[in-house]
């Protein structure tokens, strides 16, 4: 192995040790933020997830670089983990939409709670649009509008933080299958 391979494969270690880890965090810590209501450490993680996503892409080019340079690029287990590096890039794709998806929910139910609330009836009449019913609600009649608009997106941040989980799981058993093969194979 010549020097400029030996070169290559400490940038490629290196960028594995210093992306995939930070990224695997941002993942894995974005589901509590969710659950908190965090809004502000779940930005700073869907920025992370963001920033050290995009530099994974260095591990995948420094991988086939120094594939390439050792002629064994064709190799079937290099291949599939390549294979499997693009699904994990695929899947922090996804990842990231739902972190946004999750921090606008909470973004919309702390903007519901800051906004006024309707006016009080303060008539002891009776309404007359009613045929007869006094104001009180009924077990039948709607919730007003904000309660429903709040829960359904607390139901959206839930749903968000149960795919950031799930697929967060996936993306690190890639990361950890490709390791596998990588240091079974070397």
């Amino acid at each position: 192995m010549s020097s400029i391979d030996r070169l290559v494969l400490w940038l490629h270690v290196a960028f594995v040790i210093f992306t995939i880890g930070p990224v695997t965090i941002a993942i894995m810590s974005s589901p509590r933020a969710i659950r908190t209501r965090n809004i502000g450490v779940l930005r700073y993680l869907t920025l992370m997830t963001r920033v050290f996503g995009a530099a994974s892409l260095g591990v995948l080019i420094f991988g086939i670089v120094l594939g390439q340079s050792l002629k064994e690029l064709s190799k079937a287990w290099l291949t599939v983990s390549m294979t499997l590096f693009v699904v994990a890039l695929v899947l922090l794709v996804l990842i990231m939409r739902d972190q946004r998806r999750a921090i606008a929910a909470l973004e919309s139910i702390g903007r519901q709670r800051e906004a006024p609330a309707p006016p009080a009836v303060t008539d002891d009449e009776p309404s007359s649009d009613r045929s007869g019913q006094d104001d009180e609600e009924t077990p039948s009649s709607p919730r007003p509008a904000a309660a429903t608009t709040a829960v359904a997106e607390a139901h959206v941040a839930s749903v968000e933080r149960g795919r950031i989980v799930s697929m967060g799981g996936v993306v690190s058993l890639i990361w950890l299958a490709i390791l596998v093969l990588m240091v079974w194979n070397s």
